[in-house]
């Protein structure tokens, strides 16, 4: 971890509010966590004894990535925040992406074995995360196991691959009879229904009855679609388009963000779907700056309403127009920055409950300038977001602040005090994003200026104690000499 960010976990945690902590301490739902969506195949290869016919030159081939290399590189998910690992499928198949599953009853043995997939989730249980799958049913090979058993389970798509009938009690019975299996053995905390819209209602209703008989389990869709009770969460209509459209580059329109925002609360919003192109490529067509526009975007996403679900590689600004461009292997040898300022955010995230699941209140918006409210009873913060080509600046009332309050910003480190007209007046530069806790007017922070003079009474002994020891290496090198 960088040195500005173990400064600002250090800010952060002694401007946070008393309730820092509590969404660990408490059993969790489903809208206080934050997703981190990858394939295994593209992730990290660690064994080579599972490598078969692996090309990693190859965008269609299987690149190499296991189970092993995702357990010993967990860190880089939790540390970054997330508290739910989603790794795609995992059953044998006869595509990189484990869509085309050959057989529900065996992991794929490019991914690893039924030790090493026990020993991930283990591991991810151990991070404090949870782990869900994805279960494909709707392009599955045309050589899946239960096609040569029950040709009438499926429906062929014309592309070679065959899609299950999940109208039939027999394929419903089938599936749902192989999860909560596959559940029971390996512990894992949720399932994500891939190409939920064409799945047949009864066969959700069932399926979801049945794996919620484990307390807490999770089932989610993977499309825009209507909210149905059977699922916990499902990706919220047109957030991935508003979003990408309003963040690609500076002084692009955000006035379809405060409607959108009314909408998002307890759904599934993401941008960089696996689906198809990447946010980057939008980017690059729009003669942007990618790590200064995904920064604008992570801001909004991580403080607005709704769970978000971050796909692997947007930390590191992947590119690609299209599959499989848009599935490259994961580059952890990157700049930190931008991963640094996901921690951060997340962070903040995980830490109050306010801007998890507290009141969302538009204040301005104009022009590529927006302003909004995140509270619930204990806290409130204020985001600003200058995504114009100037400098922004909006006054906020003592109506909205509250009286004898300042705002202290997180990022900026920007402090907010009532002018003489007892407005708060926010100023932001271009292309800046500033997150305000709204506190009571204090004046000098005691706490961090004495935590600031401890911290470098510590480094100076460390100097000391290097000066003493380099001073005392050199009489002993001297009195060799001299013997």
């Amino acid at each position: 971890m960088k040195k500005k960010t173990i400064v600002w976990a250090l800010a952060a945690a002694l401007l946070l509010p008393s309730t820092a902590g509590v969404a660990a301490e408490e059993a969790r739902t489903i809208e206080d966590e934050s997703i981190y969506d990858v394939l295994v195949d593209r992730y990290f290869n660690k064994q080579i004894q599972n490598d078969y016919d692996v090309d990693a030159t190859d965008p269609g081939a299987f690149s190499g990535g296991d189970f092993s290399g995702m357990e010993s590189e967990i860190a880089h998910v939790r540390d970054m925040g997330f508290t739910v690992l989603s790794m795609g499928p995992v059953f044998q198949t006869a595509s990189y992406d484990g869509r085309e599953v050959l057989d529900y009853g065996q992991l794929e043995r490019h991914f690893g074995t039924v030790e090493e997939f026990q020993s991930l989730i283990d591991e991810v249980h151990e991070s404090d995360m949870k782990a869900i799958v994805d279960l494909p049913t709707q392009e599955v090979s045309a050589e899946h196991i239960w096609a040569q058993e029950n040709p009438d389970w499926f429906i062929e798509n014309g592309d070679q691959t065959l899609s299950l009938d999940t109208g039939n009690e027999e394929v419903q019975q089938a599936l749902i009879q192989m999860f909560v299996d596959f559940r029971d053995t390996y512990g894992i905390d949720g399932v994500r229904l891939q190409d939920s819209e064409e799945l047949d209602p009864a066969f959700i209703e069932n399926f979801s009855a049945a794996m919620k008989r484990q307390e807490g389990f999770y089932v989610l869709a993977d499309a825009e679609m209507e909210s149905r009770p059977a699922f916990d969460a499902v990706v919220q209509e047109g957030v991935e388009q508003t979003l990408r459209d309003s963040y690609r580059n500076f002084d692009q329109s955000l006035a379809d963000i405060p409607e959108l925002m009314q909408q998002t609360e307890g759904k599934l919003i993401r941008v960089d779907s696996l689906d198809g192109s990447r946010f980057t490529s939008d980017i690059v067509e729009s003669r942007g700056y990618p790590p200064t526009r995904w920064r604008m975007l992570f801001a909004q996403l991580l403080t607005m309403p709704g769970i978000p679900v971050v796909q692997y590689g947007s930390e590191t600004a992947m590119n690609g127009e299209a599959l499989p461009e848009s599935h490259q292997i994961l580059d952890m040898a990157v700049e930190k920055e931008l991963i640094d300022y996901i921690t951060n955010l997340n962070s903040l995230r995980n830490s109050s409950e306010a801007l998890r699941t507290g009141e969302l209140e538009m204040l301005h918006e104009e022009e590529g300038w927006m302003v909004y409210k995140r509270s619930n009873e204990e806290e409130a913060w204020i985001i600003a977001i200058n995504n114009s080509s100037g400098t922004k600046s909006h006054s906020l009332s003592p109506d909205i602040i509250g009286e004898g309050m300042e705002l202290r910003g997180l990022f900026e480190s920007d402090i907010v005090r009532p002018d003489e007209d007892g407005q708060y007046r926010l100023t932001l530069d271009r292309e800046l994003v500033e997150t305000y806790h709204i506190t009571e007017k204090r004046g000098l922070n005691t706490a961090y200026i004495v935590t600031l003079g401890l911290m470098y009474l510590v480094f100076m002994g460390f100097l000391w104690v290097v000066w003493k020891k380099g001073k005392q290496r050199k009489a002993d090198e001297a009195a060799k000499k001299n013997k």
